[in-house]
């Protein structure tokens, strides 16, 4: 991939283009074992251009390794795993990102004493001038980062300020417009919503929107449902390993999301659990039939 001229966001969009309304990136019974521990086990899962994939899960339920499969961090064990329908298995995380596949970490690995322009090129900074003698090119990241930014719709005063005086919310926001112009076409999103409040959360989602609409495929990972429906287009729920749920967005409702991510049998358990506990109003809690899965109601009831 070309880092230090004006043609690297183009490299890999135009190396190999998804056909529009096909996977970029495909899931076919994907599990990983760690030894005897299996990890993940069957998952499937489709990034199309264009659409919010969102993957949702308490914790331990196979999130992060997830990730680490479609990001070449860690190799699967079982299924396939396929981009552009091609069977791949990546080796390392450049091979991913040599495919268009960037991934967004919660801790972000920026240095919080940079400026905000260097650590947009940070390992891939533009230079000019002969060898030995070539320089950084300061005024060209500059201007570029300043033009990639404001196509996000980040518009920053000060490019020289540290990135660390940002928001917990502009600098997952500069980090994603940096996956945009080093020609991502899946990004990755390890829940970016995580440690922030309301005001920047809504900041973040609004930027996941705009991805979305540059005609990029987005896995966003989160255990925040509500987070989720307000930019989803399909949702897979993960538990202990294996998918719970796998449906578009006209398939489920944010109840059915919610009830889904809590898991029925352990609703029904705390609810027993609390019919013992004096001064707890346990008939406005959901019981089990309140967490079926979409369709099934309404199948139970011609039944």
């Amino acid at each position: 991939m070309t880092t230090n001229g004006t043609g690297a966001r183009g490299a890999v969009l135009e190396d190999a283009p998804a056909p529009a309304g096909e996977a970029i990136v495909e899931l076919r019974g994907v599990g990983k074992s760690y030894g005897n521990i299996r990890a993940l086990h069957g998952v499937d899962l489709e990034v199309r251009p264009g659409e919010v994939t969102c993957v949702l899960g308490d914790n331990g339920a196979g999130k992060s390794t997830l990730i680490k499969i479609v990001s070449g961090l860690h190799q699967h064990t079982e299924g396939d795993f396929l981009v552009d329908g091609t069977p791949v298995r990546f080796s390392t995380p450049r091979e991913a990102l040599d495919q268009g596949i960037a991934t967004v970490y919660q801790d972000l690995a920026v240095v919080p004493l940079m400026p905000v322009w260097r650590n947009f090129f940070l390992g891939s900074e533009m230079t000019r001038g002969p060898w030995p003698l070539r320089r950084l090119d300061i005024a060209r990241m500059k201007s570029t980062a300043d033009h990639e930014l404001r196509e996000m719709g980040i518009v920053l005063d000060d490019l020289e300020q540290p990135i660390g005086t940002l928001s917990g919310g502009q600098r997952q926001c500069v980090a994603i417009a940096r996956a945009v112009y080093f020609g991502a076409r899946v990004l990755i999103l390890d829940e970016p919503t995580a440690a922030l409040g309301v005001k920047q959360s809504g900041v973040v989602l609004k930027y996941i929107a705009a991805a979305r609409d540059r005609g990029l495929g987005v896995i966003f990972i989160t255990h925040n449902p509500h987070h989720a429906y307000m930019v989803g287009d399909h949702f897979s729920v993960l538990r202990l390993g294996t998918l719970e749920l796998s449906a578009d967005r006209s398939e489920v409702t944010l109840e059915d999301l919610t009830h889904h991510m809590a898991g029925g049998a352990e609703l029904a358990a705390l609810k027993h659990e609390l019919a013992q506990v004096g001064g707890v109003d346990i008939e406005e809690l959901p019981g089990n039939e309140d967490v079926t899965a979409p369709g099934t109601a309404s199948a139970e009831g011609t039944s």
